[in-house]
Formats: structure tokens, C-alpha cells, sequence
């Protein structure tokens, strides 16, 4: 499950003393990039540097540490056949006391990175929408579903936002730089209305559009009837969960749907990354 912060507020309210540990160096192959970091209580954890027996060791390391009272340790791990892994890779690990100002420090990081977290909004709260608000939930995005009837907005997952509103076109409209879009009301009018404010914006890593190839050859149609620009429908994930071959149960397109939309989160951020180290490159060089 994504880590958030009131599950980190949680934990530190459950655990006086805890153990931070944290990758400081990964050099080769390694479960999890540097600067991962998760806390041991003495019962409980929060976060993961990746499992496996490097996690085990971690854990076993910062349970002594709270046993002694001893503040800080380092370890430095070969994941290898040394200790039952084959990533192939080195990583050195920080650990520490987690006091009051690495709490603090701790609970500041975690907030940003939930405030930087990427949106997704879900439009209708029926089967396909309820299952893909379940799959959302355990994913890093800022899941919203938005739907006009109060009764289908009940019993939403913990951490996913419900939006009710007469006017779900606006919450596109007002959506935060780079959201995505999946569009799967109860009415094809309305989805019709909605995808296409959803394309008018250039922002977007993903659109989704429940239905058949028939609707959205109908919708192509009527969009360009509507002035809408063709070369935007390419941007149209549409039936969504494609990869299902016809499995039409909510569940299933839900989860080919979250994978659809973190695939284009992906490649999103991975986009502007290389845009950012290029302009890093230019600058550096002078030109």
C-alpha cells in the first residue's frame, strides 16, 4: 500500500521509540532506490526498503539497536548469494533513533511527497468506478471519484476523495497540472461531455473512457461534429482495460485500468525528467 501521512501520524502515535532506516547508498542492482526509508518499532512497521532478507536483516539490526538503546548504526550489505538474494547490487544503510526532530523531519518529507503525488479523477461511482477507487487506494496518486448522486458516493475506499457535484465538467475544468481522467458514468451523454473536456486539455498522461469500440466510434463522430480537434482522440484510452480481451467483470477492468494509468503516469514523469536534465545539461554547458 502507498504510504501516506496519516498512516505515518498512526504509527508514530503507536511507537515511542522507533528506528529509522534509511538507504543512503545503492551502488548496482537493489529492490529500492536511495534515500528509501522505513521505520521499526518494536512491534510494528511502517514503509519497506524492499523486502527480502536485506529487509529482514534491517529489521532484526534496528530491533537490537531499540533493545540496547543505542542511537545510530550503519550496514553496509552485499545482495548476493551472502545473504540468500541475487540482485547483484550493494546498498549501505543508515539507521537511527528516531527523535523528536527526525519525526518532525520525517513527517514533513512524507506530506510533501503525498502533496506531489499525481491525481486521478474517476468519474461515476458505479461497479467499474467503486472497484477502480479499490485499486487507486493502493497506489501512489490521489485518487478523487466524482458523482452527482450522494448515494452512489458511500463507502468509498480510506484516502480516496468523494466529490460530489452537478457539475462534474467543472472538475476537470479545476483539476490540478498533469491529472488524469477515467469517465464511467451512468450516462453515455455525460460521458460524451465529459472526455471531451478532458481532451481539451494537453496536460493529461491518461483518458480513459469505459464502453465498446461502438461507442467510441460514435463519440469520435460526435466530437468532431463538435469541433473537437482528431489528433486528440489518439489520446483516448477507449474501451479502457484493453487488455483484457472481453472480460467485462468491474473488478478485472479495474485493475487493467490502474495498470493503463500508471503505465502513462509513468512515461509522463519519465518525459519531463528527460526534459528537465536536458535543460540542466544546457545550462551547465553554457548554451
Amino acid at each position: 500500500m502507498t504510504l501516506s501521512l496519516p498512516q505515518l501520524q498512526s504509527f508514530l502515535r503507536a511507537n515511542s521509540e522507533a528506528i529509522a532506516c534509511e538507504l543512503t547508498r545503492v551502488r548496482g542492482s537493489s529492490p529500492r532506490e536511495q534515500g528509501t526509508f522505513m521505520l521499526v518499532g518494536a512491534q510494528g512497521i511502517f514503509g519497506t526498503i524492499g523486502g527480502g532478507a536485506l529487509e529482514h536483516m534491517v529489521i532484526d539490526h534496528a530491533r537490537r539497536l531499540l533493545a540496547s538503546g543505542q542511537a545510530e548504526a550503519a550496514m553496509d550489505v552485499p545482495l548476493g548469494p551472502e545473504i540468500g538474494q541475487c540482485c547483484g547490487g550493494r546498498v549501505g544503510v543508515q539507521l537511527r533513533h528516531a527523535d523528536a526532530a527526525l519525526r518532525e523531519a520525517l513527517l514533513e518529507r512524507v506530506a510533501a511527497e503525498d502533496r506531489a503525488l499525481p491525481h486521478v479523477f474517476v468519474f461515476g461511482a458505479g461497479h467499474v468506478g467503486r472497484a477502480l477507487a479499490q485499486a487507486l487506494a493502493l497506489l501512489p496518486v490521489q485518487a478523487h471519484v466524482v458523482d452527482t448522486r450522494a448515494s452512489e458516493l458511500v463507502g468509498l475506499p480510506a484516502g480516496v476523495e468523494a466529490r460530489l457535484t452537478p457539475l462534474p465538467e467543472a472538475a476537470i475544468r479545476s483539476a490540478p497540472p498533469g491529472s488524469s481522467f477515467v469517465i464511467l458514468t451512468h450516462d453515455h451523454a455525460l460521458d460524451f461531455l465529459l472526455a471531451k473536456e478532458a481532451l481539451e486539455r494537453a496536460d493529461s498522461p491518461y483518458i480513459g473512457m469505459v464502453g465498446s469500440a461502438t461507442k467510441r466510434a460514435r463519440f469520435s463522430s460526435w466530437f468532431r461534429a463538435e469541433g473537437g480537434d482528431p489528433a486528440a482522440l489518439q489520446r483516448l484510452v477507449s474501451p479502457i482495460g484493453r487488455q483484457g480481451l472481453g472480460d467485462k467483470r468491474p473488478e478485472v477492468i479495474a485493475a487493467l485500468a490502474a495498470a493503463e494509468i500508471m503505465v502513462q503516469i509513468g512515461r509522463r514523469e519519465a518525459d519531463i525528467g528527460h526534459v528537465q536534465g536536458a535543460r540542466e545539461l544546457r545550462a551547465v554547458d553554457g548554451r
